[in-house]
């Protein structure tokens, strides 16, 4: 997913409680949810990071030389102004987007 064009917030912004459980019916279920949700956000925005930068690298071992690129500082920054993982998570919960299942309500509803 293209998380640069995600319409999230950039700053913290209050939820309602009974908006955030209306699908799950459990609050804490979906706090769960956005969280394994920011979590997998993360894991592939810093995947992408660490793919762009590599291409800056030096094999240079020289502690003393410090060589500032402005493109890699320019994507560093890029990216520490998009939103937060638990925000983009969350305005995806919200929107539909995030798809999860709970298996032991699964087992619970096919015993009934």
């Amino acid at each position: 997913m293209d998380y640069k064009k995600t319409n999230a917030p950039t700053n913290t912004v209050t939820q309602d409680i009974l908006d955030l459980c209306e699908d799950t019916g459990n609050i804490y279920e979906s706090v769960a949810i956005i969280a394994k949700r920011a979590n997998q956000i993360s894991v592939d925005l810093k995947n992408e990071l660490s793919k762009k930068l590599q291409e800056f690298a030096t094999s240079n071992d020289n502690l003393d030389e410090v060589f500032e690129n402005r493109e890699q500082i320019e994507i560093s920054r890029y990216y520490e102004k998009l939103p937060k993982p638990s925000l983009i998570a969350t305005q995806e919960f919200r929107e539909g987007k995030v798809y999860y299942r709970n298996p032991s309500k699964e087992n619970e509803e096919e015993e009934l």
